[in-house]
């Protein structure tokens, strides 16, 4: 791997983002939208909207340039006022060019949306290191890259050009980074995962040297020294940051990687168990198993759907 934790996890979690349109708007208007195993992204081009969350809490406002993240698991509702009742996304005709839908009248509201696909890993990787909303604001201080990113594919919607459709899911994918770069710049937000490990700085080496070298036989001796800590300060604020003992993140990990490559790849499980740190096809099997529920063979049908 590339020792860059952040890429890595994209990478193995075969995270795609994907523009998937999004809305002009204007007067009275609500629009509820679903996740299911995507995480969901919102910008506002222009204008002024309302975010309610059905599970209950403030709505909250947003304005030109804002973007929100949802993980997915609920849905929520944007809308010009409270009180309008909501439409739901899968009812709402879009313009299968510009995959632009119209709500109310005017065009005082644009807003864009994408999702990232979590389906390939069942989206635990991404989504138990993300809280349940993740709002940034356009005043933020990493918010000009995304009005930058917002704006160009908000232009890629209205222009039409040639390769249009494959530069708005480039654009997409680079702005769910630089909301997971802005998510590191504030990580006391974040819950226990990888993210939140990866934006302590005296944790982050520690994850490097896994990262880049899943196969080695590390021990928590090794991985403490490169905190610059002893055994029991780095396996504590490992824990707290990480939600899960040192070794243990090891663990999980090395399934990860396994999982993809055995996703992607037709390399013989017996090598694949080398190369993430077992010395026999059974043991890692084994170990395999009882991460994912079955066996990595099975697992690899499954997933070409053999």
């Amino acid at each position: 791997m590339s020792a860059d934790p952040l890429s890595d996890a994209l990478a193995v979690a075969d995270a795609r983002s994907v523009f998937s349109g999004g809305f002009t708007a204007g007067g009275a208007w609500a629009i509820r939208l679903y996740g299911r195993d995507k995480l969901k992204v919102n910008a506002v081009v222009r204008g002024t909207c309302l975010l309610v969350r059905e599970d209950g809490g403030e709505p909250l406002k947003l304005s030109e340039g804002d973007v929100v993240v949802s993980d997915g698991r609920q849905p929520y509702v944007l809308c010009s006022e409270l009180g309008v009742e909501p439409l739901n996304s899968r009812d709402v005709t879009v313009d299968p060019a510009t995959r632009m839908a119209q709500l109310g009248e005017g065009e005082d509201v644009v807003c864009i949306s994408g999702h990232i696909d979590l389906s390939r890993d069942s989206g635990e990787l991404l989504r138990r290191a993300l809280p349940e909303l993740i709002h940034m604001g356009a005043d933020a201080a990493e918010a000009p890259v995304l009005r930058w990113l917002t704006g160009q594919l908000a232009d890629e919607v209205r222009t039409r050009r040639a390769g249009g459709e494959f530069a708005s899911d480039q654009l997409a994918q680079l702005i769910f980074v630089q909301v997971l770069r802005v998510c590191l710049a504030g990580a006391r937000v974040l819950p226990p995962g990888w993210l939140r490990a990866l934006a302590d700085e005296r944790l982050a080496p520690a994850l490097r040297l896994m990262h880049g070298d899943p196969g080695h036989p590390w021990q928590l001796e090794e991985l403490a020294r490169a905190a610059a800590m002893s055994r029991t300060t780095f396996a504590v604020r490992f824990k707290e940051a990480a939600g899960v003992p040192p070794l243990t993140y090891l663990l999980d990990w090395r399934m990860s990687l396994a999982a993809r490559a055995l996703r992607q790849d037709t390399v013989p499980v017996a090598a694949l168990a080398r190369s993430v740190g077992y010395t026999s096809e059974s043991a890692f099997s084994n170990a395999f198993k009882r991460a994912v529920g079955v066996a990595p063979r099975r697992y690899r049908e499954a997933a070409r759907g053999v």
